[in-house]
C-alpha cells in the first residue's frame, strides 16, 4: 500500500479512539461524539468493510465517575479507576451501535495474550469470528489486572498489534492533534504538518513529543512507534484528528486528513518474510504428494487427510515444516494443533476430529494465511 488512493480498496481497519477525545478532555464521556463515530464506522461496516475498535478512555471515564482531578499513579488505584470506568465505556459504545441494529463485543487483552502463541491464535480465532458474524469488537487493555509486567503500555502499541493480529490493511489513530508536525507546534509556529511520511524515516523520533493531556499513556511518540508495529505486517497508518468533522470517512476517502505513515512492504509480504524467517521451526511433518502439490500449485490450506507422520514437539500456533515425501521441504506454517493431537489426526478427514480429539476446532491442520511456500 503506497497511496491514500488505494484506502478505497481496504477490506479491514483498526480504529483507536484516544482518552481526550473520548472524555472531552477529561470532563466525562462525550456521548455526541461516540454517537457520530460510531456512525461513520457503521458506514465503513455497511460498505463490507471489516472493523475493530480499540478504544481508550476506561480510566478517564473511571476517574470522572470517582471524582479523581489527577490520574493515579498507584497500580491498584488506577485498575480500579478502569474497572469503574470500563462499565460505562462499554455502556455507550453498545447502546449506539444498537441503535444501528449491530452488535459490538467487548474483548480485554494484555500483553501476555499475544506474547503466547496459543492465546495469540485463540485470541485471533475470536476476533475473526466476530467479523464473521458482523460484530464490531471494542478491544481495550484489560487495565483491572493487568501488572506493569504484561501491560501494552499504550492503547496505540495495543491497537498496532491488534493490526498485525488481524491482518489489517489500515490502523486509523484518532486523536487530539491535527497529526505529527515537524516540530511541536506549541513551541514552534513554524512548525509544519507531514502529510505524508515512511516508517523508516530516521527523523521520527525528534519530530514526535510526549502526551500533554494527562489522561492517557499515549502521545506523539507512541503514535509513530504504533505505525512501525503496525508495518511489521504491511498495514499503512493514518493518525488524524478526530475533530474533524466526518474524519473516519474522510481518510477512506484518500482526503490528506492528518499524517499517513507508509509502510515498507505490502501486507502479505511482510506476513509471509515473518514466518519463513523470524519464528523457530519446532516440527516437522511429512506430506503425501497430493498435499504437496495442493501447498505448491494451488494455494490451499493443509489438511491432517494429507499428512503421513509427524514429529517434534510442538504446541498449538508454533512453528512446523512441511516436507514432502522425497526430504524436500515445501512450506512452514502455524500448526492448529499439538503434537499430541496432530499425531492423532494424521491421515484423517477434519468430520473424524470430533470423535477422535473430542473436541472439533480448525478444519485445517495449517490454514494458508498462516502458511509460506519454501
Amino acid at each position: 500500500m503506497n497511496s491514500r488512493a488505494d484506502f478505497a480498496n481496504i477490506r479491514r481497519v483498526v480504529i483507536k479512539i484516544g482518552s481526550s477525545l473520548l472524555t472531552k478532555g477529561g470532563q466525562g464521556l462525550d456521548q455526541v461524539a461516540i454517537a457520530e463515530w460510531v456512525r461513520q464506522m457503521v458506514g465503513l461496516r455497511r460498505q463490507g468493510v471489516d472493523v475493530i475498535l480499540v478504544s481508550s478512555g476506561s480510566v478517564a471515564e473511571g476517574m470522572c465517575r470517582l471524582g479523581l482531578k489527577v490520574r493515579p499513579t498507584v497500580l491498584h488505584e488506577l485498575q480500579a479507576a478502569a474497572s469503574v470506568g470500563q462499565m460505562g465505556l462499554v455502556r455507550v459504545f453498545d447502546d449506539n451501535f444498537q441503535q444501528h441494529n449491530l452488535h459490538a463485543a467487548q474483548v480485554l487483552l494484555t500483553h501476555d495474550d499475544l506474547s503466547d502463541r496459543q492465546r495469540y491464535l485463540n485470541a485471533r480465532s475470536t476476533l475473526l469470528t466476530l467479523l464473521k458474524f458482523g460484530v464490531i469488537p471494542v478491544i481495550n487493555e484489560n487495565d483491572a489486572v493487568a501488572t506493569e509486567e504484561i501491560r501494552f503500555g499504550d492503547n496505540d502499541t495495543l491497537a498496532a498489534l491488534v493490526a498485525n493480529l488481524v491482518e489489517a490493511e489500515l490502523l486509523v489513530i484518532l486523536t487530539d492533534q491535527k497529526g505529527l508536525f515537524t516540530a511541536d507546534p506549541s513551541v514552534y509556529p513554524d512548525a509544519t504538518l507531514l502529510s505524508e511520511v515512511s516508517v523508516n524515516d530516521e527523523r521520527l523520533e525528534k519530530m514526535a513529543g510526549d502526551s500533554r493531556s494527562g489522561l492517557g499513556r499515549g502521545g506523539m511518540f507512541t503514535k509513530v512507534r504504533a505505525a512501525r508495529l503496525a508495518a511489521r505486517s504491511g498495514a499503512a497508518t493514518v493518525v488524524a484528528p478526530g475533530v474533524l468533522n466526518n474524519v473516519i470517512a474522510a481518510v477512506f476517502s484518500g482526503a490528506e486528513v492528518g499524517t499517513h505513515f507508509l509502510p515498507d512492504v505490502e501486507p502479505l509480504i511482510a506476513r509471509k518474510r515473518w514466518l519463513a524467517g523470524q519464528l523457530q521451526v519446532k516440527g516437522q511433518l511429512i506430506v503425501d504428494l497430493g498435499a504437496a502439490k495442493a501447498l505448491k500449485e494451488q494455494g490451499k490450506s493443509l489438511l491432517a487427510v494429507g499428512v503421513k507422520t509427524v514429529s517434534g514437539e510442538f504446541e498449538r500456533g508454533e512453528l512446523v515444516s512441511c516436507v514432502d515425501e522425497a526430504g524436500l521441504e515445501v512450506a512452514r506454517g502455524l500448526i492448529n494443533y499439538g503434537y499430541s493431537d496432530a499425531k492423532l489426526i494424521l491421515g484423517k478427514s477434519s468430520a473424524e476430529f470430533e470423535k477422535i480429539l473430542g473436541y472439533a476446532d480448525d478444519a485445517e491442520i495449517i490454514h494458508r494465511d498462516n502458511l509460506v511456500l519454501i
